[in-house]
């Protein structure tokens, strides 16, 4: 494509990088990138990807804002509060770089409208904060081939991963049941350190971005583990299970499911 002079000013440090250049940056801006959830991970991660010019980035959100909020998700603001958060988003985002189609869905994601959202877009970034919707996302991704940037978070410890069911294993592979609802404690009730989901939300963005370009190693096939009171790094390697009832060589789930009824929760 052909840069306008404000986009080559504005993506100058992409374009000069050698694993970016103006195909990678052709990439970016032709690429459709779905969010769920535009909280804690959602909020750094749709930041960077906006200002990184990823040309379309759907934000799937029920939520409005909330003052307890504001202590971690960026995209947001204290006039913020009571707004959908979808509508927040995408004003913070296109205020940040015009050049990026916005696409909210104030909605939560379900089983009826799942796999048609998910074939408008080339990549998930997993931002939800519920089991859930974690299930439901994995099944589909699978069902349609897409790559989910995976980020969780509890308390000052985050994890990040690529699952992409063309190529590694998927998150059922290394939860293929659910725990019971007592033992996921939400932030609300467990608390987060303020700063940790910027940590996590920005590593899927790089994850993100990286996977757009096919740049350098993702993380499919590796799992990321972060520990802000430690400051430590960990990476540990997954493997695909060929008996994963999803992705396996023989797989039971071949349709969506009652993924509340199947985690223990009702809304």
């Amino acid at each position: 494509m052909n840069f306008t002079d404000e986009q080559i000013e504005r993506y100058s440090r992409h374009i000069i990088l050698r694993e970016v250049g103006g195909v990678g940056q052709t990439k970016l801006l032709n690429a459709k990138v779905l969010m769920i959830g535009a909280g804690g991970l959602g909020s750094p991660a749709a930041l960077y990807l906006a200002a990184a010019g990823v040309g379309t980035i759907g934000i799937i959100d029920d939520d409005e804002v909330d003052l307890s909020n504001l202590q971690r998700q960026i995209l947001h603001r204290n006039d913020d509060v009571g707004r959908a958060k979808v509508a927040s988003a995408q004003e913070t985002l296109n205020a940040v770089n015009p050049d990026v189609k916005v696409v909210p869905y104030k909605m939560r994601l379900n089983s009826e409208n799942v796999m048609e959202i998910l074939r408008e877009y080339d990549l998930v970034v997993d931002g939800c904060d519920n089991l859930p919707t974690r299930y439901l996302l994995n099944d589909a991704s699978v069902f349609t081939g897409k790559p989910v940037v995976h980020g969780s978070i509890f308390q000052f410890e985050g994890q990040v991963t690529v699952f992409d069911p063309t190529q590694g294993p998927c998150y059922r592979c290394l939860y293929p049941e659910p725990p019971p609802p007592e033992m996921v404690p939400s932030c609300q009730e467990a608390g987060v350190l303020g700063v940790l989901p910027g940590i996590v939300g920005s590593l899927q963005a790089a994850e993100a971005i990286k996977y757009i370009l096919g740049a350098g190693e993702t993380l499919v096939g590796k799992l990321l583990l972060y520990d802000a009171l430690r400051q430590d790094f960990r990476k540990h390697v997954l493997h695909k299970d060929p008996a994963c009832p999803v992705c396996g060589e023989n797989p039971t789930v071949t349709e969506l499911i009652d993924y509340e009824e199947f985690c223990g929760v009702r809304w």
